[in-house]
């Protein structure tokens, strides 16, 4: 059964609902008639205090919050690289072929395209064994080569694959002996850190041609650097 509850209050982007018992923290959330897209930021009791990512105007006491029980998350897979997204991972120019012009709010559109075909290349074959981070197989994009792996907290026998052919983002690719199905894509939680077996030290360095940064401000390959300054200052240029 879905959580819903009621807004008690709108302070700008920020909206206070009441009767939210159950609802978790940094659950995605569909606020008002239009459904726009928020994030539950803070709970005290069965009062979310939600962050919404669209304009709040015309919302009102009293209209329902429901929460969606899922944490917001971006897919990863073929197609991320021709396209062009907001800040939650919605394709502009998806939203644009929806809505016209100007973006209607709570609109929802899928963020990788669900009709383009991949080519796909398997990487294993039946009755392989293989864990979460393995690569099942490659998908190329413009000079790009996508590693479709298994997703993390997946693994298993590989009971069947597919051969190389071309397939969208929901068709199976492969299915495990416990029955889990593999695609060319799947969802990650932004807030949640992508797993890694050990963290390499930086040791080789990141020649950048200017030598007031190579000798006196060496950086690293895989490091990281800040470069503090005033407006005009010239921190973008140097950046780039």
């Amino acid at each position: 059964m879905a959580i819903s509850g009621k807004i008690q209050r709108i302070s700008g982007p920020a909206v206070i609902a009441e009767g939210m018992m159950g609802a978790r923290m940094f659950d995605i959330v569909r606020v008002g008639k239009e459904q726009l897209i928020g994030e539950i930021i803070r709970l005290n009791g069965d009062t979310a205090f939600v962050q919404v990512y669209e304009d709040t105007g015309g919302l009102t006491v009293g209209e329902d919050v429901v929460s969606t029980g899922l944490p917001l998350a971006v897919e990863l897979g073929p197609g991320m690289l021709n396209g062009i997204f907001d800040g939650i991972q919605r394709p502009l120019d998806k939203i644009q072929e929806a809505s016209g012009t100007y973006i209607d709010r709570g609109i929802v559109v899928n963020s990788l395209s669900r009709d383009a075909k991949w080519q796909f290349t398997p990487g294993v074959k039946a009755g392989d064994t293989v864990e979460a981070g393995h690569v099942i197989g490659t998908v190329p994009e413009f000079a790009f080569t996508h590693k479709i792996l298994v997703p993390p907290g997946k693994g298993g026998v590989v009971k069947s694959i597919v051969a190389a052919g071309e397939y969208t983002l929901d068709d199976v690719i492969a299915t495990l002996e416990d029955g889990t199905e593999l695609k060319l894509y799947h969802p990650w939680a932004v807030r949640q850190p992508r797993p890694v077996a050990r963290k390499l030290d930086p040791v080789t360095p990141f020649l950048t041609g200017m030598r007031i940064l190579d000798v006196l401000f060496p950086l690293t390959m895989g490091g990281t650097a800040a470069i503090p300054g005033p407006f005009g200052s010239g921190k973008t240029v140097t950046q780039q």
